[in-house]
């Protein structure tokens, strides 16, 4: 096990490690949990719209009642989870800046590069082309097309696929904006203007090279017969489809519980780039799509209890374990993991750097993440719909995600109860082991 843990503290701790100190990706892991909310607040008015088909009974009850405030209720929906492009380019862009601005002292304002990233993507998402020898922003009424803007309940581009193009927006016009500042291109006035004042002259020029680079990649785009936002699909659909097979859910479990592994938290550093794919099925979803990374399908069904999915092993030293050591840890952890929540266990038991339950922290949340997968392709549970908040308990959690379906309780009972299986073993074997050093500690002090 020495020689697994160096392996994983050379080829896959540093490499993560790194990757996740990318000041964009940083900016990026800011965004999703700043976005968070807004996507659960959406959920819940969606649940509304799934309860009658979850209960049929209440379909009559519906008929008369919310159906008719529907569009209301889900107005909610749509500027959230409809337009959540939009608050990760904003909240990518004001972090970004700001990482700038404290490291690398450059003098840019985090508002002036949001206002500049917005802009900037009102410019780059329209559809335009040439018609009739003239450049048109277009028109498809029968494809909910007009003027450039493909609409649903809102602007199709604004919502979650358009989360790919959003973080390459915030990217490079703060980086335009940063630029500027640093080779001194930016308006100055006198010490005596009033700030607010000099900030909106010093991103004037700024603003004007954000708003030219961004038509040159729409002419650039158009030239070729698609558009900026096309283009980026590309890349975007194949990340999409490897997180959507088995071998690739295997994989991303995989690393997160390597890297904890060796006291890195995988969950943050592996999950946090994928969360605009997670949000981008919770919408296809929605629309009767079949994705499974989607939402909280993570905490609804893999990690129940925590990261290594621990619920049962603390239910294990709650009621089975005979060292003192292992009582104690469980009665603390008990509380916080019918939440989801471990890192007391982690690294008080600990689990980081310990070869006795390092096979079954990676291999638990891998055999939950198989069968919640296998569960949903092959239509035993509908797929995950709603965001539901990361702490809700197991069964709740993916009753909640699945739009009311008690299969889905059911199956998330029964992903907590073959991880518990899995570390029964290595749990008997590492408590056997506390007892006799507890024992030979006693033996020692006694004499």
């Amino acid at each position: 096990m020495d020689i697994v843990f160096d392996l994983l503290e050379k080829y896959i701790m540093g490499p993560m490690t790194k990757l996740s100190q990318f000041r964009m990706i940083r900016a990026i892991t800011f965004a999703g949990m700043t976005s968070i909310s807004f996507t659960i607040v959406g959920s819940m008015f969606l649940i509304l719209n799934v309860l009658p088909q979850a209960f049929p009974f209440l379909a009559g009850i519906w008929s008369v009642s919310f159906d008719k405030i529907t569009n209301i209720y889900m107005l909610a929906n749509s500027a959230t989870i409809g337009c959540i492009a939009v608050y990760f380019l904003i909240a990518t862009a004001f972090e970004y800046a700001r990482i700038l601005s404290e490291e690398d002292e450059i003098d840019i304002k985090p508002i002036n590069a949001v206002l500049m990233a917005v802009m900037a993507l009102f410019i780059c998402i329209p559809q335009i082309g040439i018609v009739d020898g003239v450049i048109s922003l277009l028109n498809d009424p029968e494809a909910g097309l007009f003027n450039g803007w493909t609409m649903g309940s809102g602007p199709a581009r604004f919502g979650a696929t358009g989360i790919f193009c959003a973080f390459i927006i915030a990217w490079f016009s703060v980086r335009i904006y940063a630029l500027c500042v640093q080779k001194n291109i930016v308006i100055k006035l006198p010490d005596v203007v009033p700030d607010g004042v000099a900030r909106s002259f010093t991103a004037l020029i700024p603003g004007f090279l954000v708003a030219i680079v961004c038509m040159l990649i729409q002419a650039v785009f158009m030239a070729f017969g698609t558009d900026f936002y096309s283009f980026i699909a590309i890349p975007f659909g194949f990340v999409v489809n490897i997180v959507d097979t088995l071998p690739g859910i295997l994989v991303i479990y995989f690393l997160i519980h390597a890297l904890w592994l060796v006291g890195i938290h995988g969950a943050t550093i592996v999950t946090s780039p994928l969360t605009a794919i997670a949000l981008s099925n919770l919408v296809v979803n929605a629309e009767g799509g079949t994705a499974i990374w989607a939402g909280e399908f993570n905490n609804a069904f893999v990690t129940v209890g925590g990261s290594g999915a621990t619920l049962g092993l603390t239910i294990l030293m709650l009621t089975l374990a005979k060292s003192e050591q292992l009582k104690a840890i469980g009665k603390a952890e008990i509380v916080p993991a019918l939440f989801n929540i471990n890192e007391p266990l982690i690294f008080g038991l600990p689990i980081v750097y310990n070869p006795a339950l390092a096979i079954p922290f990676m291999l638990a949340p891998m055999a939950s993440a198989a069968i919640a997968y296998l569960a949903i392709s092959m239509r035993i549970i509908p797929s995950v719909i709603v965001q539901m908040p990361w702490p809700t308990p197991v069964g709740l959690g993916a009753f909640i995600s699945c739009g009311g379906s008690f299969t889905a309780a059911l199956v998330a009972i029964v992903c907590a109860l073959v991880a518990t299986l899995i570390y029964f073993p290595f749990f008997k074997k590492y408590d056997k082991q506390l007892c006799e050093e507890e024992a030979a500690k006693l033996a020692a002090e006694a004499e």
